[in-house]
């Protein structure tokens, strides 16, 4: 496969070359019969493609790369991989690129969590085939990767696309969480490329999601298997990210739907004056979800746990500092608030991280699901015991949930919004009985996650994701494997976006994961001297006592604020200082 001409690309089956609409949808794998006024209108939307999309190109490589940790076990676990350089698509300065027809076959395969956008990165690699090599097979894996393993496609054509175009889930083809990591499994996968006689693979996930890309790479490298494998950047929680793949898609949207429903609480709060709402919010790893949603709504209380981390605070801390900011309103006869929680707080809190490490290697070792009582206990230190002691049954219980796929506590899973809300209603009661506190404290606990996870697409994850889609053709094209979908400069117009690919073993490090070291891609962490955590910290004590609240409201596709990116996105790009 080798690089050429591409052409602006539009080929929705539901208009004509003369931009008028048909009278009804083209059959499809899905009826849109059902569709509200709004999802019809979403599948009008035409994605706008970077410049450098629409013309001749060719590639530019930077110098040779390393891994974000422990080099020498990255390298050694990918010899073929490492060290290669990160490419850049850039205009062919020479306007001579020929244009290349030769069909071929890729396979699309989503993995992990739902994200807004999905849909669009199939869409932009679908176009990208049809426009640059006519005549090509696009095969959808269907449940995530346990169907790469057990060859279940479905061709996947203009009509089938249609209806997906511009639409929030991952309906298409289905996601899923399992990996490909036993040498049975590869085999499998490699059974099943080669039976379709695929000359690409896209794998659309997170960081486990993209670790699994790289693995597979490097395997059909090493088994001289003609499958280039590439990668794209999806999580709602922010944690993929780098200096060149500056956000992961699905972020936007998903922070946009939390933050109106935040918004409305908000309003509620300011009416009832009488509860505090415990907001906790998706985010296993990093708190950016939590961040960007103060940014969007202006909470009185917003818990950041790379902060948490950092500064060392137990959970008693946490409390106490929760409680100066509800005595302090009080005074000022406020006895209401929002409070935003990331729910991967429980793991940053130092006391806590140690206790949920000590609890993975040992149910890594039981046989069995390991129940509160069991005799276990007395293989925890003298601390993690009593601390785990000191836990409502409930949270035990919660704690000792099976691993998911990946050998993580399963967070979302634990009510941490309800445990602050017991601590700090405990503590309370002691302040009001020494004099302390004359207020009234009646809290109510929500929990926003799936509700984010399949929402229209903001105007900026469609168009994101379809650059996305689109240069993941390009790279294969250009026989590219090994490295992730990468668009950059996003906090500027999507004629200003910068197009390229970037070596999935520049992200990795080596962690433990069900008490063995394994490669994964490491977390992009919320930083604390980085521009969106100082601005925030700047504010916040504000927002604590003032009722600085802030209802965004929906989503909005239309008007000056349609094509507005997202706070943390245009702070770390330089902007809004």
């Amino acid at each position: 496969m080798a690089g050429g001409i591409l052409t602006q690309v539009a080929p929705t089956p539901q208009a004509h070359q003369n931009g008028t609409k048909r009278a009804h949808p083209p059959s499809s794998a899905k009826d849109v019969s059902a569709y509200s006024e709004l999802q019809t209108e979403r599948l009008e939307y035409k994605p706008a493609l970077p410049p450098v999309l629409c013309s001749p190109l060719s590639l530019k490589q930077g110098g040779a790369t390393t891994s974000a940790e422990h080099p020498d076990q990255i390298k050694a676990l990918f010899p073929n991989l490492y060290g290669k350089p990160n490419v850049h698509i850039v205009a062919d300065p020479q306007g001579k690129a020929e244009a290349h027809t030769e069909s071929v076959k890729i396979g699309v395969v989503l993995s992990g969590g739902q994200a807004p956008g999905g849909h669009n990165v199939i869409s932009g690699l679908y176009d990208y085939l049809q426009v640059h090599n006519p005549g090509s097979t696009l095969y959808g894996f269907r449940g995530g990767p346990a169907g790469v393993m057990n060859c279940k496609v479905v061709e996947l054509h203009a009509d089938f696309i249609y209806p997906y175009r511009n639409q929030g889930g991952f309906d298409i083809i289905g996601s899923g969480r399992d990996k490909i990591e036993s040498p049975e499994q590869f085999l499998q996968a490699e059974e099943t490329v080669k039976k379709l006689d695929l000359d690409g693979l896209v794998v659309i996930g997170g960081d486990d999601s993209n670790t699994n890309a790289a693995v597979l790479a490097e395997y059909f490298l090493s088994r001289n298997v003609k499958t280039k494998v590439i990668g794209c950047p999806k999580t709602i929680d922010g944690d993929l990210k780098c200096k060149e793949v500056p956000i992961s898609f699905g972020f936007d949207t998903a922070c946009k739907i939390y933050s109106e429903m935040i918004g409305n609480i908000m309003l509620d709060a300011k009416s009832a004056a009488k509860y505090y709402h415990f907001v906790r919010l998706m985010g296993r790893a990093a708190s950016h979800i939590t961040l960007e949603c103060a940014f969007q709504t202006r909470p009185n209380i917003a818990l950041i746990g790379e902060e948490v981390a950092e500064k060392n605070q137990s959970l008693c801390d946490v409390v106490n500092s929760m409680c100066d900011v509800i005595c302090k309103r009080a005074e000022a006869d406020k006895n209401y608030g929002v409070v935003l929680i990331p729910e991967g707080l429980i793991d940053f809190i130092p006391e806590v991280h140690h206790l949920i490490s000590e609890l993975n290697d040992i149910t890594a070792a039981e046989e069995g699901p390991v129940l509160p009582d069991g005799a276990w206990r007395e293989k925890l230190g003298d601390n993690s015991r009593g601390l785990f002691n000191s836990f409502p049954r409930a949270i035990q219980e919660m704690l000792l949930l099976e691993r998911d796929p990946h050998g993580n506590v399963q967070v979302s899973k634990i009510e941490m919004e309800k445990l602050l809300i017991d601590m700090v209603t405990t503590e309370l009661k002691s302040r009001k009985a020494a004099g302390h506190f004359k207020g009234k404290f009646n809290a109510q606990p929500h929990f926003f996650g799936y509700e984010g996870r399949c929402g229209l697409p903001t105007n900026f994850d469609a168009t994101y994701c379809y650059a996305l889609g689109f240069v993941a053709g390009a790279l294969l094209d250009q026989g590219q494997t090994g490295l992730i979908s990468s668009v950059g400069n996003l906090a500027a117009p999507s004629n200003e976006w910068t197009v390229g690919g970037t070596n999935l073993t520049t992200l990795m490090c080596v962690e433990k994961r069900k008490g063995k070291n394994k490669p994964v891609i490491k977390k992009a962490m919320t930083e604390l001297n980085g521009a969106p955590f100082l601005q925030f910290a700047e504010q916040r004590d504000r927002w604590a006592v003032e009722d600085c609240y802030r209802c965004p409201g929906p989503i909005q596709f239309h008007g000056p604020s349609a094509e507005k990116s997202n706070f943390t996105l245009v702070l770390e790009q330089g902007g809004l200082q």
